[in-house]
């Protein structure tokens, strides 16, 4: 495999990203024996578009994934479009020609792939328009993230910054609302005005936002706990206050 190619995994991941950007896609290795109505559609687009069908073992399939749930597929394909600050500032101005409200969300030191993948499935579920990420000690965009985002990661631009204070100023002159979470904050988030251009930060589990990312947000919020635990898993969390903005700005 050619050192930029990347690998993708899952009916869902695989079959998103075909649909996509089949221009991408270089070979296909497919479950030998496992021709069944979830795989032929993705069997019959490679085939359309002149794309390398290989049927193997499942130990071939294993090796591939490294022990990640293959279900039956891998993909080799070509590198995707890398999202940086210049590419935010179009994402911004897009959704406004559109007449739509900026709506963003800012991921600050997330580094489990996994969580990184859930957050973009809430993110496509939701409405967001880009999810913006530091360059540095964050989750990537990985065979892993797109199986867990289950097509998700082709539909929501993953923007690099190379410093996230500097972006979410930059947002803010854009007009966008600055919304952090953090279990220090005084209100709740269902005590909040959550309307217009938004952006909803949220840090890494545990640890929580950077002093620097906490003090550039607008406002602090917090999701009320009634338990004993003193947090929620940040993919679980991100859910919730997206689905709260959403409800927050529905047509009246």
């Amino acid at each position: 495999m050619a050192k930029h190619d990347e690998l993708v995994f899952g009916i869902h991941a695989v079959n998103a990203l075909i649909k996509r950007a089949p221009e991408r896609f270089i070979e296909l290795w497919f479950l030998k024996g496992r021709e069944d109505e979830r795989l032929l559609p993705i069997i019959n687009l490679a085939r359309k578009y002149g794309v390398s069908v290989q049927f193997v073992h499942r130990k071939a399939l294993d090796d591939k994934s490294e022990g990640e749930q293959h279900q039956g597929v891998i993909a080799r394909v070509k590198p995707g479009k890398v999202f940086t600050e210049q590419d935010l500032d179009d994402i911004i101005e897009a959704a406004k020609k559109k007449g739509k409200n900026p709506f963003l969300l800012i991921l600050d030191g997330v580094t489990d792939p996994h969580n990184l993948g859930a957050c973009l499935r809430n993110a496509d579920a939701a409405g967001v328009d880009a999810i913006v990420v530091p360059k540095d000690n964050a989750a990537r965009i990985t065979s892993t993230v797109r199986k867990v985002a289950v097509g998700a990661a082709e539909t929501v631009p993953l923007v690099q910054v190379t410093n996230l204070a500097r972006s979410m100023k930059a947002m803010q002159e854009s007009g966008v609302w600055l919304v952090g979470t953090a279990g220090e904050a005084q209100q709740s988030i269902y005590d909040c005005k959550l309307t217009g251009p938004i952006a909803l930060v949220m840090g890494a589990e545990g640890k929580g936002m950077r002093r620097l990312t906490r003090e550039t947000c607008d406002e602090l919020i917090k999701l009320p706990m009634a338990g004993a635990v003193s947090s929620l898993n940040v993919s679980v969390a991100c859910g919730i206050c997206l689905f709260e903005i959403v409800r927050q700005n529905l047509p009246r």
